[in-house]
């Protein structure tokens, strides 16, 4: 999953970035709300969720919302709105925001806001995943291959995640890069065919050996 902050305290975006990290995500962040809209406009279908400041650089956070709605995106909007400042729920609701949090605001409370967002329609898929005798956890983060624990690396988890997400389909690498992983990637890493060779291993030592299949020159395919 890949979230992008757009928040201009900076000790507040590197914070953010830091902890979601470590709970799994690829995280971008963007300090200005110019760039931020020209992000979100051309990278819309790389991002699961967006957390989005109101009080931002050269565009506000509520003129951004209302801009990617304009343009028919519906990538999950979470604002981050302070005490002192007027907009009202009904406001922020109204320019396309999914939900919003107060500052100051516990980073318990937020990671538990973007669960509640990611499970909510476009996609329609439940907290729990499977396929076959796999079972993906996403709020527990867990995974069992017929009711027994499978211990996966949080990147590892990701692409286990998102391959369920599109049983049977053949997944790219570019689509692979552009969730699981940020702006910062070397694209000409093998960092994709690596963790997908440790995810394999797991799979088969938990008795399902030919779970992701290769397409050459294309991606990977989670067969069920």
């Amino acid at each position: 999953m890949r979230i992008l902050i757009v928040e201009d305290e900076t000790k507040l975006a590197t914070a953010l970035k830091q902890g979601l990290t470590t709970k799994g995500y690829a995280v971008d962040t963007l300090g200005d709300g110019k760039k931020a809209l020209t992000r979100i406009l051309i990278h819309s279908k790389d991002y699961d969720i967006i957390i989005l400041d109101l009080m931002l650089p050269s565009i506000d956070g509520l003129s951004v919302c209302k801009e990617v709605r304009a343009h028919n995106i519906v990538t999950p909007i979470l604002v981050l709105t302070a005490r002192t400042e007027t907009e009202s729920k009904v406001d922020l609701l109204l320019a396309g925001a999914d939900d919003y949090v107060v500052k100051p605001f516990s980073f318990d409370e937020l990671v538990a806001r973007i669960h509640a967002l990611l499970r909510r329609p476009v996609s329609t898929l439940p907290a729990t995943l499977r396929a076959g005798t796999i079972e993906l956890n996403t709020t527990e983060h867990t995974v069992t291959c017929e009711g027994k624990p499978v211990m996966l690396t949080l990147k590892e988890f990701g692409l286990l995640e998102h391959l369920l997400r599109h049983p049977n389909e053949v997944v790219n690498r570019e689509d692979l890069l552009a969730h699981l992983w940020d702006f910062n990637y070397e694209s000409f890493s093998n960092v994709i065919d690596v963790h997908v060779k440790n995810l394999r291993q797991k799979l088969a030592r938990a008795d399902i050996p030919d779970a992701i299949e290769t397409v050459r020159g294309i991606g990977y395919r989670l067969r069920t």
